[in-house]
């Protein structure tokens, strides 16, 4: 009895492992992963700026020798700034022939006049009328600039000709401008503000525009004032006793003038190099 109940559960274990395979489902294999797509990003290519000039400009950067980089900046603006001054001289001088005919009781001439109206226009004078009163109002602001004192805010506020709006638009004093595309936007501009920084296609037209915000601007009536007062006491025009009359040029005060003034002590050696 004992045996056939052993051969009965050999015979019942030999066919389940025989049916075992037909009745259990195959284990379920885990699908493969899929393999997420590298994405390689390609660095972005900034294009280098333009300039808004066909002026080929010395690559002061690239001057390491610091004398050799002042040198070479004088070298380059100085004959603008002469110029210029000269020029202004040459105005001065017409104004001073009017005024001295009309003190003498002359009548001026048709050309005379026409050259006076057009200086009064240059520099804002708004008087209609050629009179005395009028001329000594020009001659407030038909004077030079010393070029110590026009060097030194060139070297200053284009970093000696390496900064983007000197490279790029030739604006070599920091000057702005408030007509939409007059310039170059500031990359740190407000959200609410309105200016550009000036272009210029040429060298002396960034100088000359210089000397005439100087020279018309009312925030530097002050410095008209103090350079009008050397001249009525027949004193030499110097850099350092107008700049305190620049304090509106820079958001710096103070700290401005005394860093044009230290920067005009230091490189007087450069200022009458031939």
């Amino acid at each position: 009895m004992r045996s056939n109940l052993i051969k009965f559960l050999l015979i019942a274990v030999s066919l389940y492992a025989i049916v075992y395979p037909f009745i259990t489902e195959p284990p379920t294999q885990p699908e493969p992963e899929e393999t997420p797509e590298v994405v390689i990003e390609k660095p972005e290519v900034i294009e280098p700026e333009k300039p808004l000039h066909d002026v080929v400009l010395p690559d002061f950067a690239a001057i390491r020798d610091i004398a050799t980089k002042k040198k070479r900046f004088f070298d380059f603006i100085k004959p603008h700034v002469e110029a210029e001054n000269k020029v202004i001289l040459q105005q001065r001088a017409s104004i001073e022939i009017a005024l001295m005919m009309l003190q003498f009781d002359e009548s001026l001439t048709d050309v005379q006049s026409e050259r006076v109206l057009k200086i009064f226009d240059l520099y804002k004078v708004d008087q209609k009328e050629i009179t005395i009163e009028s001329l000594k109002l020009a001659l407030d602001r038909v004077d030079i600039i010393p070029k110590e004192l026009a060097l030194m805010q060139a070297a200053n506020e284009s970093a000696w000709g390496t900064s983007r709006f000197a490279r790029i638009g030739l604006n070599f004093f920091g000057q702005w401008c408030y007509r939409a595309g007059c310039g170059m936007i500031p990359k740190r501009r407000a959200d609410e503000a309105a200016h550009e920084v000036a272009a210029f296609k040429s060298v002396r037209a960034s100088v000359t525009s210089y000397f005439r915000n100087i020279n018309t601007h009312d925030a530097y009536r002050e410095l008209r004032n103090v350079r009008a007062q050397l001249r009525a006491e027949k004193k030499e025009i110097t850099a350092t006793e107008l700049t305190p009359g620049l304090m509106s040029y820079s958001e710096r005060g103070e700290d401005y003038i005394e860093e044009l003034n230290d920067m005009i002590r230091h490189n007087k050696a450069y200022f009458d190099e031939e």
